[in-house]
């Protein structure tokens, strides 16, 4: 018991001190990992452009778990709302200025999207290109 009582004493002396020398400070929990790495939500700017400059970054990076929230950056004050162009996902509008609700990315496959209120704005994740509609011929294209 010579050797190994005295290896095991030891062991429970040092984490003892280790326990008791924890510094008193508040703990934080240690930070989940969102799957795929980084943050766990991706901002998408709505720049008040057309075509494929009208979202930055575009096309954007985004891993399924992952949430996006659309910023309305537009300077001239215009209300945007963002829907995928598979129809599975849509923001409410979002005014000038403000954000969308994050919205959950149920996968990290390569979709396109666009703005309902101006078809011409055109966005894309992970490596697909979006086009604006043939003809356009509004604001935004």
């Amino acid at each position: 018991m010579r050797k190994g009582g005295m290896a095991l004493a030891l062991a429970l002396a040092s984490a003892l001190v280790a326990w008791s020398c924890g510094g008193g400070g508040s703990s934080s929990p240690a930070p989940t990992p969102v799957p795929g790495g980084g943050s766990s939500t991706v901002t998408i700017t709505i720049t008040g452009q057309g075509n494929t400059k009208a979202f930055s970054p575009n096309p954007a990076t985004v891993s399924a778990g992952q949430t996006v929230v659309f910023k309305n950056s537009d300077p001239n004050g215009q209300v945007h709302h963002i829907i995928l162009d598979d129809g599975s996902v849509q923001t409410a509008d979002i005014p000038a200025g403000a954000s969308s609700a994050p919205v959950a990315m149920g996968t990290s496959g390569s979709l396109t999207y666009h703005c309902m209120n101006h078809p011409g704005m055109v966005g894309a994740f992970n490596g697909a290109t979006a086009e604006p509609p043939p003809n356009c011929n509004q604001a935004y294209c």
